[in-house]
């Protein structure tokens, strides 16, 4: 019975060593996103502006929308507020929200925006890091009107996973800044 067993074992081992082992190569993940096409979205509100035909936008009470991804689990949720020589209060409650990620964000870079044939002047927030929100962004016309927004996943954040769904959003959110218009 040894003599069996050893024997096996050498014809194992022999057969094994004919082909040579090839490392896997790596693999790397591929997210396809559609080609983005906008929509004009005219509210009843002081406010209109272009918004991606992949999302589904709902309007709330005060001129607030949400404008959600559901391929994505995503929703950008957007504030409107009415300027009443208190802008630069309104303004103070953005950034302060924003800079409340400071805590777990790696960096937050901040983007200015500036039309001036249109009136419109902003920053969009681009946060890095296991944060809540990875996008955040405010737009006024300086005079009557501030509109906010800020992104959430329907997920835990984990920065690396969700980049590519991050800069996809990221581009529509910039598209919707270029398009506003102010009534």
């Amino acid at each position: 019975m040894k003599k069996s067993l050893i024997l096996l074992l050498l014809l194992l081992v022999f057969h094994s060593c004919g082909t040579e082992t090839l490392p896997k190569p790596k693999s790397y993940l591929t997210l396809q996103y559609p080609n983005s096409t906008y929509v004009k979205q005219n509210f009843n509100c002081p406010y209109s502006f272009e918004v991606s035909s992949q999302a589904i936008v709902e309007p709330k009470d005060n001129c607030w929308l949400k404008i959600e991804y559901p391929h994505l689990k995503a929703t950008v949720h957007i504030t409107y507020r009415s300027v009443d020589n208190n802008l630069n209060q309104i303004l103070s409650e953005v950034e302060k929200l924003t800079f409340e990620h400071t805590v777990k964000a790696d960096v937050i870079n901040a983007i200015p925006y500036e039309n001036l044939e249109k009136r419109v002047f902003g920053k969009l927030y681009s946060i890095q890091g296991d944060v809540a929100t990875n996008i955040q962004f405010r737009v006024t016309d300086s005079v009557k009107n501030v509109l906010a927004g800020a992104l959430y996943f329907y997920t835990k954040p984990n920065y690396d996973s969700i980049v590519p769904a991050i800069k996809y959003i990221e581009k529509d959110i910039i598209h919707l800044v270029e398009t506003i218009e102010w009534k």
